[in-house]
């Protein structure tokens, strides 16, 4: 391993957070430094000097060993982490897309205390979310958080890039630790263009590109779009687990349907070679299915909501496929599924989505739920699955 003396400091010490960004730094060669608002995980953090990553493949089973980290308390130490981020290297993050918001006025006021005679601090987000650096970048820049008159120089000390990361990581076991366990494999895709070619971070695991979209859309179509497909009709049919769901020979052939036609989209719009895209589509469905990752189906479906919006894993690829007229019945299929799942304990969204099915008309619901105008050709299909899903509940 490289010796540490470059500094990076990442917001969300989740499993994705310890699990992968921050095993990349740290065997990158990067002092961490946690940024959350968990005062247990905080303070396990402080109280631990290292913790284990445990790689599990079909090949076998790999374990690191991290160290060089701290965490800081954000709620209660701000001064502290403006400072940190004011003189890192990169600053990462894996909150959810709905907590860019909050973190971007700490980054801001760290990104106005940077000296010019340092690089541009490289920002990247690492959210499951088409442009999440874009968004987190729109935050940051709001006159909320950054003075209009410090815009004008504002490139000179930070640099935005959108990212696509890819790994299974399941719920973890309850005796774990600070120790997390996912699968072997993974890609981490950043955009290089935001960068100067000396200041693009040494990162090791990256795959620097120059257009990211294919690689993000590829990776949600796909990844995201199985994944949430077999959890939904598995929590539909008393599923488990999604290995336990793609167990059943119907919901595996829902699953490859709709990444049969997620990938006819991703084929015409990004040129990716059909044979290239089924060899991916089929190693996603072996990696979803593997035992040693099992994870329940209520955890990979909750946020029904985010996962049935406008841009996400369902709605965006099958409202580009019915623009043009290609079939989208199994990506509708899941659709419906997402919208069966409500009420779910622990997960405040399905509630809030058993709420608006219950208020609201099915036009209504496709609107707040989906983004989806009438304009859409999408749209009277999603209103007549929701006008289905509305009328069983009256059953």
């Amino acid at each position: 391993m490289l010796a540490a003396h470059k500094k990076a400091v990442h917001f969300g010490s989740g499993n994705i957070g310890r699990g992968f960004v921050a095993c990349f730094l740290h065997e990158s060669g990067y002092d961490v430094i946690f940024a959350d608002v968990m005062d247990d995980l905080v303070n396990k953090l402080n109280a631990t000097p290292s913790y284990k990553v445990i790689e599990v493949g079909t090949e076998g089973t790999d374990v690191k060993t991290i160290t060089n980290y701290r965490a800081i308390n954000s709620k209660y130490n701000e001064e502290e982490l403006v400072d940190e981020i004011a003189t890192a290297d990169v600053v990462t993050c894996s909150v959810g897309p709905n907590i860019l918001k909050f973190i971007a006025p700490v980054i801001a006021k760290g990104i106005d205390k940077r000296s010019h005679d340092l690089q541009p601090l490289a920002v990247i987000a690492c959210e499951n979310a088409i442009g999440a650096t874009d968004t987190l970048a729109g935050h940051i820049k709001d006159p909320k958080n950054t003075p209009e008159h410090r815009l004008e120089d504002h490139h000179v000390r930070a640099a935005y890039a959108n990212s696509a990361i890819d790994r299974i990581v399941p719920a973890q076991k309850e005796d774990a630790g600070l120790d997390v366990t996912l699968e072997k494999f993974y890609e981490w895709v950043v955009e290089s263009t935001p960068f100067d070619s000396h200041a693009i971070p040494t990162i090791d695991g990256i795959k620097w590109v120059d257009n990211l979209l294919p690689y993000i859309e590829r990776k949600l179509f796909t990844v995201n779009t199985g994944h949430a497909t077999a959890a939904y009709h598995g929590y539909n049919r008393q599923k488990e687990t999604v290995d336990d769901a793609l167990r059943d020979k119907e919901i595996k052939a829902i699953v490859s349907a709709a990444l049969s036609e997620t990938s006819k989209l991703i084929v015409e719009k990004h040129g990716i070679p059909a044979d290239e895209q089924e060899a991916y589509k089929q190693k996603i469905i072996m990696r979803i299915s593997n035992p040693h990752l099992a994870d329940k189906v209520e955890r990979v479906g909750r946020a029904p909501m985010r996962k049935l919006s406008r841009k996400e894993r369902f709605i965006s690829p099958a409202a580009e496929l019915a623009e043009k007229g290609y079939p989208i019945d199994a990506l509708l299929s899941a659709a419906e599924m997402a919208f069966r799942f409500q009420d779910i304990e622990g997960d405040d969204e399905s509630k809030e989505l058993a709420k608006i099915m219950a208020e609201n008309d099915a036009h209504g619901v496709v609107t707040q739920v989906c983004g989806l105008t009438t304009s859409d050709k999408l749209y009277p299909h999603v209103v007549k699955i929701v006008e289905k899903v509305q009328a069983d509940s009256q059953d």
